[in-house]
């Protein structure tokens, strides 16, 4: 993608926000233990996190990269954190750049906020925070210990020129017309304006005339499959400002809860166990540039299809509430089958437990249990059939 082949190598090839720029740059040359880490706040693809990664290599940091997902819970920040606040790291010289610090909200933080708050006061090693907002409630606490500078979006001059060269270098044109749709569209957003370039140089226009702007999950499964288009599926994909892993949990539920053919069926999977690797392995490398890439695998699930609609949970309504009634045994046996299959007890809940009644059903697996357990899964079975 040209977003990634022209990412700038170093600061000086960034274009706009030269003030910020040059505070970054200042903050970091001045920087000891105890200097106030940084929040960078400003709307999406304008080179925050661009910047981070350029300024961590000018200066010769490691930098450790996290988001929102990483940071909910204090015990998960702890894990990750609390080597490298110790000096223990084995990364040399480490930075830490936690990116979309925003994102954090709803019921995964578990303590997150505050925990994050309480490294942010005492800081031990640079640290560098990116939003598009500041203005949550939750960023109260966060802007209190922190400072803050803005990144501002970037003129039409400058992202016509910079557009050019880019053209320039690909041997490619676009009419004056076109040139200028593409620049107001893009809304000061370079990697947008970047992304909808190739798009049309490269054959594909992606015209419509519904825009989508921060819709919540909901909304956004159910627009998906009711667009008549996948330009408009693609805009309403990307409208969805929600956490990754909670993006591909929402297709995944949404899709085993429906009426689908077998061949269909099997086709959505496919495509939901692709984005599910690939943010696997972003989690495992850190690499965190490749979430990009996670659309570009989701919206080969769009079809118009009116089966598919929003479901938060991926079992049926009289499944989990003989779940929820049947809690505490249900919980006992999660624990005893997690530890078998290497899961949370809630991971097995989640996705292996629907599983093993399926196979239990099927006469394709036989478990020894205790007969209270007996029971609770012979109910289950009822329940399925």
């Amino acid at each position: 993608m040209w977003s990634e082949k022209y990412r700038p190598q170093n600061i000086s090839d960034m274009v706009g926000n030269e003030d910020s720029r040059a505070a970054i740059m200042e903050w970091f040359a001045k920087w000891k233990k105890g200097t106030k880490p940084l929040l960078l706040v400003g709307p999406p693809g304008i080179g925050k996190t661009t910047m981070a990664f350029l300024v961590a290599k000018q200066f010769g940091y490691d930098m450790i990269g996290l988001n929102a997902s990483d940071v909910r819970s204090k015990s998960r920040i702890n894990e990750i954190l609390t080597p490298v606040l110790g000096n223990v790291s084995v990364l040399g010289t480490p930075m830490i750049f936690v990116d979309e610090v925003d994102g954090i909200h709803g019921r995964g933080d578990y303590g997150g906020v505050a925990a994050l708050v309480d490294i942010l006061k005492e800081p031990t090693v640079p640290i560098i925070l990116a939003a598009n907002d500041d203005t949550s409630d939750k960023m109260k606490n966060i802007k209190k210990v922190v400072k803050t500078i803005s990144f501002k979006k970037i003129p039409p001059r400058l992202l016509r020129v910079y557009l050019g060269n880019i053209l320039k270098k690909e041997s490619a044109k676009l009419s004056p017309g076109s040139l200028i749709k593409v620049i107001d569209k893009s809304r000061g957003d370079i990697r947008s304006m970047i992304n909808l370039t190739q798009s049309m140089v490269t054959g594909f226009n992606p015209q419509t005339e519904t825009t989508f702007e921060n819709i919540d999950v909901e909304d956004g499964i159910n627009a998906f499959f009711k667009s008549k288009s996948v330009e408009e599926a693609r805009s309403v994909l990307y409208s969805m400002q929600i956490d990754p892993r909670e993006k591909i949990n929402a297709f995944y539920s949404s899709i085993v809860t429906s009426n689908l053919d077998a061949d269909t069926f099997a086709k959505y999977l496919e495509i939901i166990s692709e984005a599910d690797m690939l943010y696997g392995k972003i989690v495992r490398t850190q690499n965190w540039r490749l979430l990009r890439y996670i659309n570009d695998i989701l919206i080969k699930l769009y079809q118009n299809d009116d089966r598919i609609r929003y479901t938060q949970y991926n079992l049926s309504w009289p499944l989990l509430n003989r779940i929820r009634w049947d809690g505490a045994k249900i919980k006992s046996l999660s624990s005893i089958m997690a530890k078998k299959l290497h899961l949370s007890s809630s991971a097995f809940v989640t996705f292996g437990l629907p599983f093993v009644l399926f196979c239990i059903k099927n006469k394709t697996l036989e478990l020894e249990l205790e007969e209270t357990f007996g029971d609770i899964i012979d109910k289950e079975i009822k329940l399925i059939q």
